[in-house]
């Protein structure tokens, strides 16, 4: 399976620069209605993933929840709990369904680990489904 034709490209993911602040990062995510997102570095590589449940985690922690905080705190200073592993644009497909056991999507880079995009688990599920009915036939 060639990758690239389940590949969501850069320019129609939501994802968010590592510099953005933690108010910034949640309209992004109420916006596009998402659980989680890309991080970015400023030179475009991947540096993990930004979850709802890091915000609230972080927001539970401090102890106190002002918006005008949340415009001060950039999300590299956010702890995060985990993050998606991504895979390079050579990539297989065990390498794939593997991943997408746990993550709903799986960051794809290239060889200078630059972020170009990300693959859903819905995507790999319904290649599955496709070669799975294929074979019967």
């Amino acid at each position: 399976m060639n990758i690239l034709f389940h590949l969501i490209t850069k320019d129609k993911v939501a994802y968010i620069n590592e510099d953005a602040t933690l108010r910034q990062a949640m309209e992004k995510m109420e916006h596009h209605r998402y659980t989680a997102v890309p991080v970015i570095s400023e030179e475009g590589k991947y540096v993990g993933v930004l979850r709802e449940g890091d915000i609230l985690w972080y927001i539970k922690n401090e102890g106190s929840f002002a918006m005008e905080e949340l415009e001060r705190i950039r999300i590299d200073k956010l702890p995060r709990k985990k993050d998606h592993k991504h895979v390079s644009i050579d990539a297989n497909i065990d390498e794939l369904i593997e991943l997408s056991i746990d993550q709903n999507f799986i960051p794809v880079t290239d060889d200078r680990e630059s972020f170009i995009g990300i693959i859903t688990r819905k995507s790999i599920i319904t290649y599955l489904v496709k070669n799975f009915k294929n074979k019967r036939k």
